[in-house]
């Protein structure tokens, strides 16, 4: 990756450690930290918006275009472009514009080639042992062989000229989502690893690790995904609960030893500058937390034509500076797009995103900190490992403190008001900043030991989730809203599933447990039920009624699917499957 490497200035970590800015207003200039991109994707990105000129909007991905690559250098390539007979309105003839773009760029796909996993076997020794329906070991079986249609390693091609491919090159072999996403993405691969663990494929999930590894060493934090156009961006912070869950399968101490330094600079990257945010609790106390925050103020390059159409509502051009880091932190999140992000649930311009402290996000940073002490005590760094236990109990307090409302039962996200600052930097606690609006992330903090440990505490969010009105016929729903987003109601998601069933899993409440097993089910059932109607997994799904995939979003629904699949297995591992039990919709 050294020739992006040259092309990024890399001086920006100082700034981002040195600025705070909240950004409570549309109207407020836009100060924020800004990761430059390279001139491959500024060069891509005209042609996707002269592709949606040619084309229109019917059936377009503006993905497509940024993932293409040059068969010529950039200077060659740009002239030609330059050279193609344009009308007035900047579109180029369909047959012109085919016939640039089939001689002078590679396909979306060619940059990735197939590639067996070392390490599958049609039906591994020890598998999913639990379950003893044949139909459900017969599709569980289909599920793992899809490990090998999703496999991937960067072709070549790409090591010779990095120069010409906006794909980062990737030394390890990869696990791709499915679909549009032909890369690897930093969340989506935990469910991915957990899944490749039932799978017994511990060597395949030991290179997606690796493979993260150096891009914190590359630059500082794991990118969004393995693009040259998410370098400005990171997503929800989980490489530390793959290294651990990989360790516990495998007790690879080289792995331990090989995360740790990228684990403390990863750390470092989320608790620090402008992720950093203090809050002054009730009794006077600060707590440290953290936000989502993406260091970019235009149109994200992959997102470009609809980024810049949903900003063509506003009237200036500082406003569309803010709403374009809204989108790319709301994208950094994970939850791309959510009434959870938004002032006005019907209006994406209002998205609000690095002014809301997300529940979530703190979880997977407490999870981080847990992990890294326990790792750093595996490897005899006693030290570092009283250091993040000390820092686990205080994120755990400040989670309680800032998230938690006893009367709700849940723990609600904290949304930033300029107006309670009490000193430079630190923000008063006001109650009426907990957004009271009920999603599947208020119940995140189950998933962490330190809480699910707690058995009145568990029985108490146990009957909020029950009552809450999330809990569907096929699972969990991600909102109560819809809104039209794909992170809003009726589409539930695999890892929330994952996330709430484990944490409800470990209690020590049988009640909770028992409650964890159905969700558990009812997501399994909706999964083998849309397989067997459409053949395949899919990215999200339609709670709402069992055997029906998800859609709403700014993308048609995908299939695939990376974390789906893992989540299935790893549901099936730890719950199996009765022998007398109906497999599919009730």
């Amino acid at each position: 990756m050294t020739y992006l490497k040259s092309l990024i200035t890399r001086n920006y970590l100082p700034v981002i450690s040195s600025l705070i800015f909240f950004s409570f207003t549309a109207m407020a200039k836009d100060s924020g930290p800004v990761v430059p991109t390279t001139p491959l994707v500024e060069f891509l990105e005209q042609i996707q918006q002269t592709a949606l000129s040619t084309f229109g909007h019917k059936g377009f991905d503006p993905k497509l275009y940024v993932d293409m690559s040059l068969k010529f250098d950039l200077s060659t390539t740009n002239e030609a472009f330059k050279n193609l007979k344009r009308t007035e309105n900047g579109s180029v003839s369909v047959k012109d514009f085919d016939g640039f773009v089939n001689k002078y760029l590679n396909g979306a796909d060619e940059d990735l080639v197939y590639v067996e996993p070392v390490d599958f076997v049609a039906e591994p020794e020890g598998f999913l042992v639990k379950v003893k329906k044949p139909e459900a070991r017969a599709w569980a079986l289909e599920v793992h062989s899809l490990w090998k249609n999703l496999s991937r390693k960067v072709a070549g091609r790409v090591l010779e000229r990095p120069e010409l491919y906006t794909l980062l090159p990737l030394k390890e072999p990869v696990m791709i989502p499915g679909s549009r996403f032909r890369e690897v993405y930093y969340w989506d691969s935990y469910w991915v690893i957990r899944g490749l663990l039932a799978s017994k494929m511990y060597e395949t999930a030991k290179g997606i690790v690796t493979n993260l590894i150096s891009l914190i060493d590359e630059f500082g934090y794991v990118l969004n995904g393995a693009r040259a156009y998410y370098t400005n961006r990171s997503q929800p912070p989980l490489l530390s609960s793959m290294v651990i869950d990989l360790y516990k399968r495998t007790h690879d101490m080289a792995l331990v030893k090989n995360s740790l330094p990228a684990l403390l600079k990863e750390h470092k990257f989320w608790t620090s500058g402008i992720h950093e945010v203090k809050i002054k609790d009730t009794k006077g106390s600060t707590h440290s937390l953290s936000r989502y925050y993406a260091m970019w103020n235009e149109p994200r390059p992959e997102s470009s034509t609809i980024d810049m159409e949903t900003a063509s509502k506003l009237s200036n051009s500082c406003e569309k500076q803010h709403l374009y880091r809204e989108l790319a932190s709301a994208a950094e999140s994970g939850w791309d797009f959510s009434t959870r992000w938004m002032r006005n649930g019907s209006d994406l311009t209002t998205l609000t995103t690095t002014s809301i402290i997300p529940v979530d996000l703190n979880v997977f940073i407490l999870k981080m900190e847990l992990d890294i002490a326990f790792l750093a005590n595996v490897t005899g760094e006693s030290s570092t490992s009283k250091q993040f236990t000390e820092a686990a109990h205080a994120r755990k307090m400040a989670i309680n403190s800032v998230f938690w409302n006893a009367a709700k039962g849940q723990w609600f996200d904290y949304w930033l008001n300029a107006n309670t600052t009490t000193s430079k930097d630190v923000f008063k606690w006001e109650a009426s900043n907990q957004n009271t609006n009920v999603f599947a992330s208020n119940y995140a903090p189950l998933w962490i030991q330190l809480f699910n440990t707690d058995g009145t505490l568990v029985d108490t969010v146990a009957q909020s989730f029950l009552s809450s009105g999330l809990l569907r016929p096929a699972g969990i729903a991600t909102s109560l809203t819809n809104s039209g987003q794909q992170w809003d109601f009726p589409n539930g998601w695999a890892p929330l599933q994952h996330m709430i069933v484990e944490g409800l899993s470990k209690s020590a409440s049988k009640e909770a447990r028992s409650l964890g097993e159905d969700i558990a089910m009812r997501w399994i059932r909706t999964n083998y039920a849309t397989f067997n109607e459409t053949g395949t997994m899919h990215e999200k799904y339609d709670v709402d009624k069992c055997g029906a995939f998800g859609g709403g979003g700014e993308y048609v629904p995908q299939t695939g699917f990376g974390w789906s699949n893992g989540v299935v297995l790893a549901f099936l591992e730890e719950f199996g499957w009765p022998q007398d039990e109906k497999l599919g919709c009730l």
